[in-house]
Order: structure tokens, then C-alpha cells, then sequence
């Protein structure tokens, strides 16, 4: 594995993702997954980890479908029936996340407790600048921060530089709220980049202009970035009524996008809170989205589809450059202080309606289907071991 050449901001990142969110030991059995697109950022990683005594499993793989991923990662990890250091899975990607039923097969042998696995999301050296400067400890605070005022509240108002001027309806006991802190917890798979709370909106009225980027769930080579020719959308009660960009690219973008079924919902209500995302980058990306400020989703939604039923097959983040939040007409959040809440705390996840983001989402059961299926086949394949061993006693 070769590498280009990384500047110190790119590797104090890196140092920041194996110290602070992976919190990386000595003895920990690490398994580096990467596509082609990833190769350097994952040789940067890899490199990093070998000054610390860390020799790391490398596999590469192909983004979508590769088969050959779950055999190839079981061969890479310990005996399960054997004591083993911690697992650490860190898979590193830059336009894609793939393989979810793959590596969560070849987990489900191990004790929930006894792996962690990292996902990277437009691993490049932007990630490394814009979304590693923060610790998981400082992003905590900002997210309690906005969840502790927003939560109880059922109004907000939100406005910017750039001219959005949004009222929104609050309901935090039906729909959830997502924060992404880059905190591991047991039994998920933490995504990063870091940084952003979201639920889905009661009710959405006025104009959003995004002046910021846009970030879309499909491949587009064009630069994002919003700030020469701002997206300006009208919405009435929750649907996109206007929508318009004097960039002729965005413009047919946005057109495409609103003729999917029920992309003209606003699926998302997002604060970006990673106050080291400090500016936009050309690239299609969560980064983006993490900058300090609000964002819509138009299309598909969050929640569990037993709460908001319908799907959508686009989502469409529209980013402002900076954001002014007014709740409940009294108490005003501005997106350029955030790092004044560096002292709050985090609700605690998975209470009051508080949840951490992974990649699963799973909304119909599918994947615990698979995970119990892949634990029960190798309880099966050791006890056919043991009764062999003992002749069958």
C-alpha cells in the first residue's frame, strides 16, 4: 500500500481519529477495510498505527457488491471460542457505505462488547482537516447543547445570513431525535464524520435559502458549494412548493430530484455542530453537512417507518452557510457560538427519544434477521467441533 504525501493538519486528524474515537490500545486486533477510492487515506491510517506498535489486517474491497468480503474478514479476525484482544473494524470509503449485512455476519459471533467498528465516509484528506478537528467530548456538549433546548420545545424559528426564514413545529415525543457525536456504543457502527442533530419536522413553513452546499444520496462530480448561487426553496406545511439555483447544473439537479415520489417532503430537520468544519469542500459529502449551521432534507426521513410511513428513494441536503435558531421565541442558539456550549451534557442515548446515528437503520428487521442467523450458524458449526472432538459423546 503507497500513499501521497499528507500536510501536519491531515495528520494531527488522523492522530485525532485513532486517540480520541477509536481510542486505539496497544493490544487491540485492528482490521482496516478500504476501497480503491480510500487507498491513501487508509495508508495514512495504516502507517499511523504501525509507529504505535499497531499492525493493522489490510483488506481491500470493492464499494457495492463484493462477496468476497464476509469470508475474507472472518479468515482476518480471532477464533471467537478463543480469549482475543478487542476487535476494532474500521472501514474507510468515499462515496459509498457498503457491505452492512456482510460485516455485521461475520461479527455476530463476538460479544457486542468485545468489537468496535469505525465507519469513514469520504475518507480523504478533507476528512481529515474539516471533520477530525473536534473531539467526540467537545461535540457531546455542543449536541446536548442544542438537544437540551430543542427537545422540549414545539416551535423554532429559523433564520440566516442568506435570507432563510423558516417556522418549524417541534414534536419530540413522535418523532426521534438523531445526534452524531462519534461516541462508540456497544453493538453499533459508529459513522464518521462527526457532528450533526436531526429529527423530522412536525410542520415546515417559509423560504430556505442554502447558501452553504448541497449533499445528495447519488454520485455527482459537481462542486457543491452553494455560495456563488444560492438554492432558494419555498415550503408550505412540510412540501417543497418552489425551488430554484442560477447555477443551470444545481437548477436541473433540483428538477430531477423533486419528480421523485415524495422527494418534495421535507424529510429532515439537521444543525450541523462540528465547529472544526470551518469551510465547504467541492465534494459530494457528510462533511458538508457537519459545518455549523441547518439543513433540510428533502425526500427520505430518519424515522422508523411505523412513525413517518412513506419512503423515498432521494435525499437531498440543502446546507445554509450559517444559521440563527430562535426557540420558542425566547432563547436564540447562533450557529457562530456554538463552541460556547463546550460545557453542557449529552441526554443519555436511547432515552427520551434521543438516538445515536449508525449505519444500519433498520427499519424492517433485516439485518438482526441476518445477525441471528449468522450467530446461530456458528454456535451450530462449535458444536459440531466439540461433539467430534469428544467422539461424539
Amino acid at each position: 500500500m503507497t500513499a501521497g504525501t499528507p500536510d501536519a493538519a491531515v495528520w494531527d486528524g488522523v492522530s485525532t481519529l485513532l486517540d480520541h474515537y477509536i481510542r486505539i490500545r496497544p493490544d487491540d486486533r485492528v482490521v482496516l477495510l478500504y476501497t480503491a477510492d480510500a487507498r491513501d487515506p487508509a495508508a495514512w491510517v495504516a502507517a499511523e498505527l504501525a509507529v504505535r506498535g499497531v499492525r493493522p489486517a489490510l483488506l481491500g474491497m470493492s464499494a457495492g457488491r463484493d462477496d468476497t468480503v464476509e469470508p475474507r474478514l472472518r479468515a482476518a479476525l480471532p477464533d471467537p471460542a478463543s480469549p482475543h484482544p478487542r476487535i476494532v473494524l474500521l472501514t474507510m470509503e468515499r462515496d459509498s457505505m457498503s457491505h452492512v449485512l456482510q460485516l455485521r455476519r461475520a461479527l455476530a459471533p463476538y460479544p457486542e462488547d468485545r468489537w468496535a467498528t469505525y465507519r469513514v465516509i469520504n475518507a480523504s484528506a478533507e476528512f481529515f482537516r474539516h471533520s477530525m478537528g473536534v473531539t467526540p467530548e467537545l461535540l457531546s456538549a455542543l449536541n446536548g447543547a442544542l438537544l437540551n433546548r430543542m427537545m422540549p420545545a414545539s416551535r423554532l424559528r429559523v433564520t440566516s445570513g442568506g435570507g432563510t426564514d423558516l417556522e418549524i413545529a417541534v414534536d419530540s415525543e413522535r418523532y426521534r431525535w438523531i445526534s452524531n457525536r462519534g461516541v462508540w456504543r456497544a453493538g453499533a457502527f459508529l459513522v464518521l464524520p462527526p457532528g450533526e442533530v436531526s429529527t423530522y419536522p412536525a410542520d415546515v413553513n417559509g423560504v430556505l435559502v442554502a447558501d452553504g452546499a448541497f449533499n445528495v444520496t447519488s454520485y455527482t462530480g459537481h462542486d457543491v458549494r452553494l455560495a456563488d448561487h444560492p438554492v432558494t426553496v419555498e415550503i408550505e406545511h412540510g412540501r417543497v412548493t418552489g425551488a430554484a439555483c442560477a447555477d443551470p447544473l444545481v437548477a436541473r439537479l433540483l428538477e430531477r430530484c423533486l419528480r421523485v415520489e415524495n422527494a418534495d417532503r421535507i424529510g429532515e430537520l439537521g444543525f450541523g455542530t462540528n465547529v472544526g468544519t470551518t469551510a465547504f469542500i467541492p465534494l459530494n459529502s457528510h462533511i458538508n453537512e457537519r459545518h455549523p449551521g441547518v439543513h433540510l432534507g428533502l425526500g427520505m426521513h430518519g424515522q422508523r417507518l411505523d412513525v413517518v410511513d412513506y419512503w423515498c428513494d432521494v435525499h437531498l441536503d440543502l446546507i445554509t452557510a450559517d444559521a440563527t435558531v430562535a426557540v420558542d421565541g425566547r432563547t436564540e442558539i447562533r450557529s457562530a457560538d456554538l463552541r460556547g456550549f463546550a460545557g453542557e451534557r449529552h441526554p443519555e442515548p436511547l432515552t427520551g427519544n434521543v438516538h445515536e446515528e449508525d449505519i444500519d437503520g433498520d427499519c424492517c428487521g433485516l439485518i438482526t434477521g441476518e445477525v441471528a442467523r449468522a450467530r446461530e450458524e456458528f454456535l451450530r458449526t462449535r458444536e459440531c467441533r466439540r461433539t467430534r472432538a469428544t467422539g461424539g459423546s
